[in-house]
């Protein structure tokens, strides 16, 4: 399919599909980045959107970036793109995987979106830090006095792990649909129905997925929950 390459701000970035006026925004998860968007860039142009997605800092292009794959540039970045977006097409939704949905939450409260799709998506990372840290070993005393602490899980931030506390979701306006793993180690049931309840999200789930949906069975669940969901 038509790809072009765009460089949006310092963001790498790749336009997919024939022109329109309808765009999806698409947000990769951890460890993905910008050319993981073709599968669902074709299903949106079979249904009249463009795709525009982009690696997040040190994802990517961006693999060996100083810039760090956090919730404030990951706000910073989402912006930027939207930006641009808003400023080329009359028409804009969203799409965001795992931490990107996560990020999309903090960054696009605000914005006009026509539909949202979140896959596996982070709705509770205060669960999430908590049980890394429970997984780790890490007390918050500690992580206090040292303030980062590097795991076999992930790296642990005091100043991450303050902004997760005082900045919970409060609100999401946007018309969504949910894909959730019955099998997700990374977020509760109960984190995601609560989620889907207080925002009038429309949740599938798919019980004998994991939070990643690798597993050669879930493709056709994915393609198939994308296009019952995408216009």
């Amino acid at each position: 399919m038509e790809q072009t390459a765009l460089n949006i701000n310092g963001i790498p970035s790749i336009l997919w599909g024939r022109h329109s006026d309808r765009l999806y925004i698409y947000v990769h998860g951890k460890k993905s980045r910008k050319e993981y968007a073709e599968s669902f860039a074709k299903i949106a142009e079979e249904n009249g959107f463009q795709t525009l997605s982009f690696d997040l800092a040190q994802h990517g292009e961006r693999t060996n970036d100083r810039y760090r794959c956090d919730v404030w540039n990951g706000i910073t970045d989402l912006n930027i793109v939207a930006d641009y977006a808003f400023a080329n097409y009359s028409r804009i939704s969203l799409f965001a995987c795992s931490l990107g949905a996560y990020f999309a939450l903090n960054a696009y409260a605000e914005r006009q979106f026509e539909k949202c799709l979140f896959q596996s998506p982070i709705v509770d990372m205060e669960w999430l830090v908590k049980h890394m840290m429970l997984w780790s070993g890490v007390t918050e005393p500690r992580l206090e006095v040292e303030k980062e602490i590097e795991t076999d899980i992930d790296l642990l931030r005091w100043d991450y792990y303050c902004y997760i506390l005082s900045h919970p979701v409060k609100k999401w306006d946007i018309p969504t649909a949910v894909l959730y793993g019955g099998k997700d180690n990374l977020q509760p049931p109960e984190s995601i129905y609560d989620f889907a309840g207080r925002f009038g999200a429309k949740l599938t789930v798919s019980e004998n997925s994991e939070h990643t949906f690798m597993a050669q069975t879930d493709a056709p669940i994915v393609e198939k929950w994308i296009r019952d969901n995408i216009s």
